[in-house]
């Protein structure tokens, strides 16, 4: 982990940096001085909700590990769940290999038998976050360029990633026009077949309303510290900026979105007639009691998690 942390720190030290930045250019004493206004009480319900979409989501994440047969306590899998967001700001989203290995060591499954698991999961937020995009846009004011296309791609990826004979067809295409790595293509299509158990009704709705509900507390965070800083945009605009800008981010294919997710945020928020003193704060804070607190969360469970297949293997 040591290489993985080192990365953590240096992505948060140009994260600081970029913040400072900008706060510089909109006035940065305005900008500490909307920080400042925010109370204790204020920011612990920021990290509570934000804590709302992780535990719903671990809930998520231990119901497809008891759907794919994995026989590890509810403990287990969310130490496994909450482990990962170390990773969550490494190249490659390195956290989900990860918590594969915890699961390799505790349960003695091989890679191809828990990727399903990673597939499904990641499925599931596209899938919750698309939606919600969709409904707040069809309600707030505002139009977003491109969040129209950003919330079918959201919504596409996940209809193809839950339905097993699509993906396995897609990858056999891929796998035609390429001819590369035929042991990885032959793996990816054994995954997607088991994607299978996850297609019920119940399994859906389920998952589905977990991660609707998740998401929706992390927007409605960020609406409230809007309301705050005394930029209230209304509920809808704000989780449709929060959701489009987490999604924007992840596009980007930088570690964690991070630049694009707050670079997405701020121009969003200037849109609004949100001048910089206050977009830049509240981008900053936003995104470290969810993308930070997440990374956090997850430094302090990675090595209970580390240790604990450790010993299941001895």
């Amino acid at each position: 982990m040591g290489r993985e942390l080192y990365f953590v720190l240096l992505l948060l030290g140009l994260f600081a940096l970029g913040f400072l930045g900008l706060a510089l250019a909109g006035g940065w004493k305005e900008s500490w001085q909307q920080v400042l206004q925010l109370s204790a009480l204020q920011l612990s319900a920021l990290f509570a909700l934000s804590l709302v979409n992780y535990l719903f989501r671990g809930v998520r994440w231990h119901l497809f590990a008891r759907r794919l047969g994995l026989p590890l306590t509810p403990v287990a899998n969310m130490r496994h769940f909450l482990g990962g967001f170390a990773m969550t700001a490494t190249p490659g989203r390195v956290g989900e290999l990860v918590r594969m290995r915890w699961i390799s060591r505790e349960a003695g499954w091989p890679f191809t038998r828990s990727a399903p698991l990673v597939l499904v999961d990641r499925a599931s937020d596209l899938a919750a976050m698309g939606l919600i995009l969709a409904v707040a846009l069809s309600l707030s004011a505002m139009g977003i360029k491109g969040a129209v296309s950003v919330a079918v791609l959201a919504l596409v990826a996940s209809v193809v990633v839950t339905r097993p004979a699509l993906l396995t067809l897609l990858v056999t295409l891929c796998y035609r026009a390429t001819g590369w790595l035929p042991r990885l293509f032959a793996r990816i299509r054994s995954a997607a077949r088991s994607l299978r158990q996850f297609s019920t009704l119940p399994v859906i709705a389920g998952s589905l309303t977990l991660g609707l509900a998740g998401w929706v507390a992390e927007g409605y965070a960020f609406h409230l510290l809007l309301m705050w800083m005394g930029a209230d945009i209304g509920f809808f605009s704000a989780v449709a900026i929060f959701v489009f800008s987490t999604l924007a981010g992840g596009l980007t294919g930088a570690p964690g979105g991070v630049g694009g997710a707050e670079a997405a945020m701020i121009a969003l928020l200037k849109l609004h007639g949100i001048p910089l003193e206050v977009s830049v704060p509240a981008t900053a804070v936003i995104r470290v009691t969810t993308l930070w607190f997440a990374i956090g969360i997850g430094l302090l469970v990675f090595p209970l998690a580390e240790r604990a297949s450790l010993k299941a293997m001895s």
